[in-house]
């Protein structure tokens, strides 16, 4: 029997001009698995070019219309960081990017990075990944936002490696090199969640490395056309697409009164489900007083059970 579906939110790490204070944050995280939450998400920028506007391009990677929540000014918290963080105040939910800007990062120090958190939180670290949009960010890094792709893939298999064999190996277009030793190694493996449209890089991306796949763009909400995609490829690799996570993002439903309807967000909780999804990410926001947050997640929990129930 597969494991029931669980449901995630959204921590907001950024604002303008200032991030949420640390122990707001905290709190949230705390209320959140009080309350029953299982997965915790935080997103990542390292910096920001003069221009956002590509955000609003599919074509360089962004959603169609959207907007970035915050300027080039807007105060972002380093996701892996803040879930070090977490990771000390809580001791069952579960940990997860969404997504990392990973091919930003060394890949050897980023599978060290991983690794430790992975162990200090007690194996809840859940790795989502992608290649982000923002020409700048790359540059800002000496990279070819061009090679994206290619330097996302070259970090994971790095990653991959570390965590896995000893010695290690890499021989790709960007490494050659052997004989490397890097504990801690994770026992029971870091799931990473692939992000992106089902494209055929990103499909290949998944068959290759994915325990999980993160839609983006119009799949985000509902993933069911994208995951055929995904299945019949990770089939044809001999992989069981039981085996994938997946998750959607709901979007939040109001009423006449323009009041968030709990009931009308979930109603697409069984149709999702039985399609495949694996994990529901709410849409929450959060008061900085720590009763309120509580009262609204437990109204969110028990809604996300109710829409189970009826699955």
């Amino acid at each position: 029997m597969p494991p029931s579906p669980t449901l995630s939110i959204q921590l907001v790490t950024f604002g303008e001009p200032e991030a949420p204070d640390p122990a707001t944050l905290l709190a949230w995280a705390r209320a959140a698995e009080e309350a029953g939450v299982d997965r915790l998400v935080v997103s990542d920028h390292v910096v920001f070019g003069e221009s956002l506007d590509d955000y609003g391009d599919p074509r360089r990677g962004g959603v169609s219309g959207g907007r970035q929540p915050t300027g080039p000014d807007g105060s972002w918290l380093e996701p892996l960081t803040v879930l070090a963080g977490i990771a000390a105040v809580t001791e069952r939910i579960r940990l997860q990017t969404g997504i990392l800007l990973a091919a930003l990062r060394r890949p050897v120090v980023l599978a060290k990075t991983a690794a430790t958190l992975d162990r200090l939180s007690g194996g809840r670290l859940d790795l989502g990944v992608g290649v982000g949009w923002q020409r700048a960010e790359y540059a800002a890094a000496g990279l070819d936002f061009r090679q994206r792709g290619r330097l996302l893939d070259h970090t994971l298999s790095v990653c991959r490696a570390l965590w896995t064999t000893s010695p290690a190996a890499v021989h790709d277009e960007f490494l050659d090199v052997e004989g490397l030793h890097a504990a801690p190694r994770p026992s029971g493996g870091i799931p990473v969640w692939i992000s992106g449209r089902p494209h055929r890089r990103v499909v290949e991306r998944i068959v290759r490395h994915g325990d999980g796949w993160i839609p983006w763009g119009e799949h985000m909400a509902d993933p069911r056309p994208g995951l055929a995609i995904i299945a019949e490829a990770l089939r044809a690799a001999g992989r069981d697409p039981a085996e994938l996570a997946v998750q959607a993002a709901l979007t939040p439903v109001r009423d006449r009164d323009g009041r968030f309807d709990a009931a009308a967000t979930f109603a697409p909780v069984p149709d999702l489900v039985a399609g495949g999804v694996t994990d529901v990410k709410a849409p929450v926001r959060l008061p900085a007083d720590p009763a309120a947050a509580r009262e609204r997640l437990d109204a969110l929990v028990a809604a996300f059970r109710e829409a189970l129930d009826t699955a």
